[in-house]
């Protein structure tokens, strides 16, 4: 059985509902992640913004106003009086949801049960839909299998354990629906796997039934080896190892989650990344393995700050970096890039959420310094291969920008550099002109 994700914006308004039912409804049983509706999360993440500020008024104006949205999608949706009442239930169970919590405490549990609305509302929508054009369709409720730990981190032998009676229990059927996002924790809240976790959802799954096939299917043509929305004349990589699509994804490819490739890969079960708006094309191809050995692609990081601790007493010294990365494990601050010298460390971070106190216990090893503002731009390829004139192909394009930092050698499959944000386009335009699209 093949796994098939839409993104909020396939299932975006009901004419793409449509498309998306037209594309599964072939016959072939399926497993169907779906996102919540473009725009609902960005708008149940400012009702929450209002609630916690205890600004309750507005965020009632905000649900009214969603809920407004909806009631219009199903008149669009729907044709018969049944399916549309069923509609009108869907939504006022939910929102009777949102609005419970506009009284009382609001915390994270109920910020994260807001959250889960949009994915439980696509979902429902979707499935009454499908009954409603005589296809056999079952929801699958992702809060029934979808666990992640204490660390936040997916459960993937217990998704394996809960998914399959989940699966019995909704009996014989073509297509089961389900929700990508949400999950429960180990608390037993719902929580949810962060932005753009559908994609990690479908994965999980994928590897948790062992699928034959994952598809995630966006609005993009796959990856391509440059950002178009940067840099002109960008092409599409028709196939990627596991590992190059994983460098990609964490160093800023937009168009699948940085945690997807993994569950896939334990279980070596392809990925295909497809576009809905042109289903015929095969778009790019995830395997175990590449389809050559040249350089494929560049991916830009934003957002990233940097700290430098310089001491004196690192000179010669032990236990220096234990201590410095020490404080970064205590906050749980994954750390992307860094650079050592005898007197000094850098490196590089995207959450700055515990930024303030990770400074003042560091500040203890010697001066720290902040630069904010940053971009890590990483090529990514088989660059052993092409070993011999890499580095000086790549640092000769870059000639005249100002590097900050470079991380070349931790793996085989890239070399990244730090940019200020600024110089983030003429970094990615150079390396197409004169690495990517080199002839020489």
């Amino acid at each position: 059985m093949k796994v098939l994700k839409f993104g909020g914006t396939s299932v975006g308004s009901p004419e793409n509902m449509r498309a998306v039912m037209e594309l599964i409804a072939d016959g072939e049983q399926k497993l169907v992640v779906l996102s919540a509706m473009s725009g609902t999360t960005n708008a149940l993440v400012e009702i929450s913004n209002y609630l916690h500020k205890k600004n309750k008024d507005t965020a009632c104006v905000h649900i009214g106003s969603l809920e407004a949205k909806y009631k219009k999608v199903i008149n669009d949706l729907f044709t018969s009086d049944e399916s549309k009442k069923k509609g009108v239930q869907i939504i006022k169970s939910s929102f009777e949801t949102i609005r419970s919590f506009t009284s009382g405490i609001f915390n994270e549990v109920g910020e994260n049960t807001i959250l889960a609305q949009g994915e439980l509302i696509s979902t429902q929508l979707f499935t009454e839909f499908m009954h409603e054009n005589g296809h056999d369709a079952k929801l699958l409720p992702a809060l029934d299998f979808m666990l992640i730990d204490e660390d936040k981190s997916a459960d993937l032998p217990q998704i394996r354990k809960k998914i399959q009676p989940v699966i019995e229990a909704a009996g014989d059927a073509t297509y089961f629906i389900t929700q990508g996002f949400i999950c429960v924790n180990a608390n037993g809240d719902i929580d949810n796997l962060q932005r753009g976790g559908s994609d990690y959802t479908a994965s999980l799954i994928g590897a948790a039934i062992d699928s034959e096939e994952i598809q995630i299917w966006t609005d993009i043509d796959g990856f391509h080896n440059n950002d178009p929305r940067f840099v002109e004349n960008t092409r599409k990589i028709d196939q990627l190892s596991f590992t190059e699509a994983a460098e990609l994804a964490y160093f800023g490819a937009k168009i699948l989650h940085p945690q997807t490739v993994l569950p896939a890969r334990v279980q070596n079960i392809p990925v295909r990344l497809k576009n809905t708006m042109n289903p015929s094309d095969s778009r790019t191809l995830i395997t175990e393995e590449s389809d050559g050995t040249e350089i494929k692609a560049v991916a830009a990081k934003d957002c990233i700050d940097t700290t430098k601790t310089r001491s004196g007493r690192m000179l010669m010294a032990y236990g220096f970096l234990k201590n410095v990365f020490g404080v970064f494990e205590k906050y749980k601050t994954p750390i992307d890039m860094i650079t050592t010298s005898e007197v000094a460390i850098s490196l590089t971070i995207d959450n700055t959420k515990y930024l303030k106190e990770i400074l003042e216990e560091i500040e203890v090893f010697g001066n720290v310094q902040v630069d904010s503002e940053m971009t890590i731009v990483c090529i990514v390829g088989d660059i052993i291969s092409e070993e011999k004139g890499f580095a000086s192909k790549v640092f000769n394009a870059l000639d005249g920008i100002p590097i900050r930092m470079i991380s070349y050698g931790g793996s085989r499959f890239n070399i990244s550099v730090l940019v200020p944000t600024t110089h983030k386009k003429v970094t990615l335009q150079a390396i197409s002109d004169k690495v990517l699209n080199s002839n020489s």
